[in-house]
């Protein structure tokens, strides 16, 4: 899988050092005051689930930053499917970095696990239609990176990562603004002023405003909020494929197929990450 373009090094690093830092603050006391530092053991990670193992990869940063002398024996690889009972991988090394880095790999891999497997059930309920499945800013805060990765590794499409990485014009920017003409008049002024290239995607609640967006010429997404599946269609029919179309609000997993249905190019939906159900995994010592 090609990694999306957040998922840098840096990125990584600075997610697993601040969440260790919350994590284990001064010191692991109960491991250290009970696990001898020339202590060496084995651990494996044991699936307690079936589904989508997501956050393999994330441990092994995470161990590695913990503890770069750790060995790791992957028997899984992000992605792949899990059966409850079966072994995703092996570490080996000192007994009081095992220990320490149990929570946060189990944490990751836990929620990580839950969300990539529910996007590759939703995934899967659109099959065969041009639509794909994207997922939101609808995130745990400070989490926002696994949780993004994880809809990625269950074959889900990220939206923007972030306010700073695509001009969205909700329905608040555009009432405040004034109307659709007048807020993406104004963002396309505001980039070429900045030097920026940002796609610009804008909010529609009904037909009037689709073909508002339209009249711009400037906008590269429509996002198709609310509406039902006539609407939707009409909109869909109506864009002919001049710009991208996503369909967004109160869409759930019965009604998923019907709005695929109608010819959108993405759906989006904020379950994905704020809905999804973690995993059961463990880090047992053998």
């Amino acid at each position: 899988m090609t990694h999306p373009a957040y998922l840098t090094e840096k990125a990584i690093q600075e997610f697993i050092r601040s969440a260790l830092r919350e994590d284990i603050g001064e010191g692991d006391h109960s491991t250290l005051a009970t696990i001898p530092s020339d202590k060496f053991s084995k651990a494996k990670l044991l699936v307690k689930a079936n589904g989508i193992i997501a956050g393999i990869e994330a441990a092994r940063h995470i161990f590695n930053e913990v503890d770069p002398t750790l060995q790791l024996t992957f028997f899984k690889k992000d992605g792949d499917a899990m059966t409850s009972g079966e072994i995703a991988f092996e570490v080996q090394g000192k007994a009081q970095s095992i220990l320490s880095a149990e929570r946060l790999v189990l944490n990751c891999m836990q929620r990580m696990s839950g969300i990539a497997t529910y996007t590759n059930n939703l995934c899967k309920l659109i099959e065969g239609t041009s639509a794909q499945l994207m997922d939101t800013r609808k995130t745990t805060p400070n989490f926002r990176l696994m949780e993004k990765w994880a809809v990625a590794i269950g074959g889900g499409r990220n939206h923007r990562y972030a306010l700073y990485d695509m001009i969205m014009l909700k329905d608040n920017h555009i009432d405040v603004a004034g109307g659709i003409t007048k807020a993406v008049s104004q963002a396309g002024k505001y980039l070429k002023e900045k030097n920026k290239k940002l796609q610009i995607e804008v909010e529609t609640r009904n037909l009037k405003e689709v073909q508002e967006a339209l009249n711009t010429n400037a906008v590269d997404v429509i996002m198709l909020d609310n509406m039902n599946l006539d609407e939707m269609k009409a909109a869909v029919k109506l864009i002919h494929g001049k710009v991208k179309t996503e369909a967004s609000g109160g869409i759930t997993e019965s009604t998923l197929r019907s709005v695929a249905e109608c010819g959108v190019d993405y759906i989006s939906m904020g379950a994905l990450t704020h809905s999804a159900k973690s995993l059961d995994l463990s880090l047992k010592i053998f």
